[in-house]
């Protein structure tokens, strides 16, 4: 099968790589701490005093915020399957989500007190995961975490969208390289994915202590 081709003046991979920007590729379903906690914001910030510049009081539920940020994300890559075909598309996401979670997983790591197995499943412990995903822990030990997700708020934005495939290349399958990232030795293993159609996710983690 031929690699279909853009109609855009820039290459395909590097148009792509220029309109989604790396924090549509998120972590761990939530994604909201992992993305922000790897991303400096302080260059963009402006104290000068003008009216754009005023706080937004506007309180938004993380919901709305998820909505937001991944509404335009959808359509684009929608637009794009339409261009370019779906199979490219889902294999540039996924080769990009990967990379990008790899990374993230070892800015995580550098940050951490330490890279223990426990440092890193307390990470499903956080309130920003608790706020994000109704999850059951199934075990929990030094060396085993495994936790089964049946309602994940990102997962619940794409599949609603009819874009669940799209959700799992740009979100769901960073899961395996950011635990790579954060320490080579933690493996996930997991056979069932909320935007695949699965009734729940099944992430399981193995490691040392």
């Amino acid at each position: 099968m031929s690699e279909p081709k853009m109609k855009f003046t820039l290459g395909r991979r590097k148009f792509i790589g220029k309109v989604i920007p790396a924090c549509s590729v998120l972590s761990l379903s939530g994604g909201f701490p992992l993305c922000l906690s790897s991303f400096d914001a302080r260059p963009f910030l402006q104290e000068s005093g003008h009216k754009f510049d005023k706080p937004y009081s506007r309180q938004l539920s993380f919901r709305q915020v998820s909505d937001i940020r991944y509404r335009n994300f959808i359509s684009l890559a929608m637009d794009l399957e339409k261009e370019m075909g779906k199979d490219a598309l889902i294999e540039f996401l996924k080769k990009r989500t990967l990379a990008e979670l790899l990374e993230q997983g070892k800015a995580y790591a550098k940050r951490s007190p330490d890279t223990s197995f426990r440092t890193f499943s307390n990470i499903f412990k956080n309130p920003w995961m608790e706020s994000t995903l109704v999850m059951e822990i199934v075990e929990d030990t030094d060396t085993v975490f495994e936790v089964k997700v049946t309602e994940c708020m990102v997962a619940d934005i794409f599949l609603r969208a009819n874009a669940g495939e799209i959700g799992n290349a740009a979100v769901c399958i960073g899961d395996y390289t950011f635990a790579e990232g954060f320490n080579p030795k933690i493996k996930m293993i997991r056979d069932k994915t909320l935007t695949l159609g699965h009734a729940f996710c099944n992430h399981r983690y193995v490691g040392n202590r």
